[in-house]
């Protein structure tokens, strides 16, 4: 039985952009309680809520919680296909402020979200077994909690990394006929890297959406600066390339100079060839004639490629460890 929490009610977020300046403090303040040195910009939830793509409708799958004319928490649904046991898994995320944490507020808010995935036309348009599943990193042991009594289980780890300084870093050669280049920052470039990035990560666990709506809302992203990038190209293909970035609110609120590998990847024919070392290591150059003096990234545990130990080998070394949880998901008949 879900507790009864006194003025709480649950609403449908109407569309727009206005509440992104309501939500990003409840997100930092997640972060903050939790020791996670992240950080939530209006931008980033303004982008995030302005595009519609194929397993996320803001105006349908995002839900905020109010306590009177207090925004309290939110949370919302997104699905996507994964490439592991061709699954369709329906994510869940949220947060509560800590200052309303520890009342039952959580618990509705999975109740609405597991209510919503249940009843989402994509749960009954495949014939894909279906799952339920979050993220959440090991500081957050209340999510953890939460959702762990709720019947989900652990199935994989992912590490946040991180190269504290960008000194001495080793330049391998490029692997022959293969070159850095610039990428040319109109739209049908942009296409070309999107798609070599998303057909690299086709074998890897999980999934994401690549869809041509997905990459209008990557476009904008308010972080995408195709300059930071570092792309290797085998005449006018792709073979793989690196996604840096730089948040510099983040950096300012934390007192650093930290560059992001938003994306590292190397497409399959061009594998086995040294590329993936000499573009993480002209990648983190880059960052640094960016005035960064340190880089981090996100690998999952058990990437098939070997990506753990090749960042290991280029000075990262693991900061953070987060796990993905799923449970079965069954349609009433």
């Amino acid at each position: 039985m879900l507790p009864d929490v006194p003025g709480l009610s649950l609403r449908v977020h109407p569309g727009g952009t206005a509440p992104a300046a309501l939500m990003v403090p409840i997100a930092n303040a997640v972060y903050l309680a939790n020791g996670v040195d992240e950080l939530t910009t209006v931008p980033d939830l303004e982008n995030w809520l302005s595009h519609t793509t194929v397993g996320f409708d803001p105006t349908q799958d995002v839900v905020l919680a109010e306590v009177g004319d207090a925004l309290v928490a939110y949370g919302w649904v997104e699905w996507v296909d994964t490439s592991d046991g061709r699954l369709r898994e329906f994510r869940l995320g949220g947060y509560v402020h800590p200052d309303w944490q520890q009342r039952g507020i959580g618990r509705r808010l999975l109740a609405w979200q597991e209510d919503r995935a249940h009843v989402h036309p994509a749960a009954s348009a495949t014939e894909r077994p279906l799952v339920l599943g979050t993220w959440s990193s090991d500081e957050n042991v209340r999510k953890v909690r939460l959702f762990t009594h709720a019947g989900y289980e652990m199935v994989r780890y992912f590490f946040e990394m991180n190269r504290p300084n960008l000194d001495e870093i080793n330049l391998p050669p490029m692997p022959d006929g293969l070159e850095i280049r610039p990428l040319a920052p109109d739209r049908a470039s942009l296409k070309q890297m999107w798609d070599a990035d998303a057909e690299a990560f086709q074998d890897h666990w999980g999934g994401f959406d690549s869809s041509d709506a997905a990459f209008e809302a990557w476009l904008t992203d308010p972080n995408h600066d195709p300059g930071l990038w570092v792309v290797a190209w085998d005449g006018d293909e792709i073979a793989g390339g690196v996604t840096n970035a730089i948040f510099a609110a983040e950096n300012e609120a934390f007192g650093r100079a930290r560059g992001w590998m938003e994306t590292v990847f190397v497409r399959r024919r061009w594998r086995r060839r040294g590329l993936g070392a000499a573009i993480v290591a002209r990648a983190l150059v880059r960052l640094r004639e960016e005035g960064m003096s340190e880089a981090g990234l996100g690998v999952d545990s058990d990437n098939p490629s070997g990506a753990l130990a090749l960042y290991e080998r280029a000075g990262f070394g693991v900061h953070r460890r987060s796990a993905a949880y799923r449970k079965p998901m069954e349609l009433t008949p």
